[in-house]
């Protein structure tokens, strides 16, 4: 196969959830004769897609981790990562667009664009990838390409051209006309191998003359030299796929193909489409920051003579330890190079080289810019970059949205807690959406993510992977506890045993503080050496000390001001302990009369989603004790402000999703607290004095 790179193609193949992406995949590699036969996502004869190599891919029917090959087709290097389509895996699509030069959208000839198909043209726009569109499943009922080119206009606001027209629609289709060269093509064979090329059936030659003029018209937009020859009723093929592929390479022109992957057809043209109007490495511009210079900003260059600059963008823990992927921006890597990590400045050597077939690998000596490979053993984390040791760059990181609901886990028995430490620790390596941590508070381990069918898996993976059973719950919200009143104390704590006893009084009062610029506050007035200066420090140790378990549902005491002004020391008795243990028997006893309350965490909540659901979004909020604080429209698209409390928000991403069809995301990050409902007080506080008598007992 050619190494040059003008013939090497990187792409991701991307959809909403169950547009086709993998039986399309499945259908490439059968036609680039990587693979000899063909199997289903639905795994009906057991064996399941190519690239749905995990055992949960296959019973689900689904695409969980973006899963990477390479195929040839006519003298043309192609590397591609199939993509999942579900939101919870958004970072699996998000780095692969990170790392590719082009992709494929594809969209279901009968439910058109929907709403992971708009998440996924954000993110191709966000890395400015150009892209092909495919419409598939065009056999099925209620195909129709048409529209869905209509809606690729109005609502992604591409300047969408159908390069072919469709042979007969749903069970009448057969094969599709192509644009360019005016010719009928059929799918022939048990696997739709054999292209027939005919004449243009007569019944259609009014509509292919009509559709071809529109899209001369669109093409020439990107071409002087085509917009002539069509003047001059000349224009030749290769005018017409050179202007293609400048409005692809400009990001102003969404080539639109047609087909069945199922039905194996149109898959070869599509392949066609790929090396023609796709960019090479030699097309795209990628900039690192030069780290010996304050990251000044620097263009690289596809250049296999030029300094090693390349990203690792996704770690898979393999058979054989931590597979690292990797995209080779500039030089070359070959085996037995050392590489080092710009972030961590480690030297690595380059021990196993390989190029990655779905589950299975084939190793290579070496491998230069423009590639995606595999390196086996090297610690590192999603997101590095490795050079050699000439240049210092790094690679602008990728974008990682925030995760957006969290659980509560523990293992089943305690001889699974070390299996289920290690299944973490590998999870947050490999996934940047996915957090573990352990809540200080309550001192449960909590895995955070994308959605639920996101933590469903990981949990799932735990016990399959690694044999431990977990079991989950909501995990505890941190409320806060706080006094609405000034009041006084006095306490004096007096205690003789045999030898010195202890001995200290302090007086005073507390206080809410109002401002909320601290959460404690302690001041110190004493007068005349009422407390010796060296207790202070112990008197306020003792107040912090006693802040940390409020006694209304034992929860952290915040905003209060602890003022001491008097008090009382014995000259054998007095001691820093002493001293510590007034002031927390001071605070437990003024705290009931400086009437505590309970206070609640508030999360600022933003909405984005398609206008036409936005009285579902006010609604969701309403229904969960939000305030809507703003909405603002653009362009079909809203976004609703809203806080609504921590509480209130478990299970919110499934809701979200129900009322919108999929369409809307949200973000949560943390507000404010304020004070509790009473029927939540009493809640709380009826839950905490049954936890302490249980504790009694």
């Amino acid at each position: 196969m050619a190494r040059d790179i003008s013939r090497i193609r990187n792409i991701g193949i991307s959809a909403h959830i169950d547009s086709g992406k993998t039986t399309l995949t499945e259908r490439i590699l059968y036609y680039t004769k990587r693979i000899h036969k063909i199997h289903e996502v639905k795994g009906k004869d057991n064996v399941g897609a190519t690239m749905d190599f995990m055992e949960l891919e296959r019973e689900r029917g689904i695409t969980i981790t973006s899963a990477a090959t390479y195929c040839g087709w006519k003298d043309h290097h192609i590397n591609i990562i199939d993509t999942p389509g579900h939101v919870d895996f958004t970072i699996e699509v998000e780095r692969a667009l990170r790392v590719l030069d082009g992709a494929i959208l594809v969209l279901c000839g009968v439910a058109g664009v929907q709403s992971q198909s708009m998440t996924v043209d954000r993110q191709m726009r966000r890395y400015k990838v150009p892209r092909l569109a495919f419409v598939n499943k065009l056999d099925r009922s209620g195909a129709n390409p048409f529209k869905v080119s209509d809606q690729l206009r109005e609502k992604l606001r591409l300047n969408a051209v159908l390069m072919q027209l469709p042979i007969g629609l749903e069970a009448d289709h057969q094969g599709v006309v192509d644009l360019v060269t005016m010719k009928a093509i059929y799918f022939d064979g048990d696997n739709g191998e054999h292209l027939r090329t005919e004449e243009i059936p007569a019944s259609m030659a009014g509509d292919a003359n009509a559709a071809r003029e529109n899209m001369l018209d669109a093409v020439s937009m990107f071409s002087d030299e085509l917009m002539e020859a069509i003047l001059e009723g000349n224009p030749t093929e290769d005018m017409i796929h050179e202007a293609v592929r400048k409005g692809v390479l400009s990001l102003e022109l969404c080539p639109v193909f047609l087909g069945s992957a199922y039905k194996n057809r149109g898959v070869q043209l599509l392949l066609d489409a790929v090396t023609r109007y796709l960019p090479s490495p030699l097309d795209v511009e990628n900039t690192g920051v030069d780290l010996s210079n304050d990251e000044a900003p620097l263009v690289l260059s596809s250049d296999a003579n030029k300094p090693l600059v390349s990203l690792a963008f996704k770690l898979d823990e393999g058979r054989y330890g931590q597979l690292t992927y990797l995209r080779v921006y500039q030089g070359a890597i070959g085996k037995g190079t050392s590489i080092i990590n710009s972030r961590t400045k480690r030297r690595h050597k380059v021990g196993r080289l390989v190029r990655m077939h779905a589950e299975d690998m084939e190793d290579i000596t070496e491998t230069e810019a423009g590639d995606i490979v595999a390196l086996f053993g090297i610690d590192c984390a999603s997101g590095d970059t490795f050079t050699d040791e000439s240049v210092q760059i790094a690679m602008s990181s990728m974008h990682v949205p925030a995760p957006v609901i969290s659980l509560s886990i523990k293992p089943k028995d305690n001889a699974g807690q070390e299996s289920m430490g290690k299944a973490l620790g590998r999870f947050t390596r490999e996934d940047p959406t996915f957090h573990a941590g352990v809540d200080e508070e309550s001192g449960e381990t909590v895995i955070s993510g994308m959605g639920e069918l996101h933590l469903d898996v990981y949990v799932e993976r735990m016990k399959r992977e690694y044999n431990v059973e977990v079991v989950t719950g909501a995990p505890q919200v941190a409320y806060r506890e706080t006094i609405s009143q000034r009041a006084d104390f006095m306490y004096t704590h007096k205690k003789q045993t045999g030898g010195s006893g202890q001995y200290a009084k302090v007086g005073g009062y507390v206080e809410p503080i109002t401002d909320g610029a601290a959460d404690f506050e302690f001041v110190d007035e004493v007068r005349g050496g009422a407390i010796p200066t060296e207790f202070i420090p112990s008197v306020e140790k003792g107040f912090r000390a006693a802040i940390t378990k409020g006694r209304l549902i034992g929860f952290p005491v915040i905003g209060v001001r602890a003022v001491v002004n008097d008090g009382q020391a014995h000259s054998v008795d007095s001691s820093d302990m002493a001293f510590q243990v007034a002031a927390r028997s001071a605070f437990r006893e003024v705290y009931p009369r400086a009437k505590p309350i309970v206070l609640e965490p508030v999360m600022k909540v933003a909405i984005e989603g398609p206008t036409e659901f936005q009285g579902q979004y006010l609604k969701t909020i309403l229904q969960r004790r939000g305030l809507v604080i703003g909405t603002t429209e653009e362009e079909g698209f809203c976004r609703v402000e809203s806080e609504v409390p921590l509480a209130e928000m478990f299970g919110y991403a499934t809701d979200l999703r129900s009322v919108s069809q999929g369409k809307a995301e949200f973000t949560m990050e943390f507000s404010r607290y304020v004070p509790a409902p009473a029927e939540v007080t009493k809640t709380l506080q009826e839950k905490y004095a049954g936890k302490v008598k249980g504790d009694e007992e």
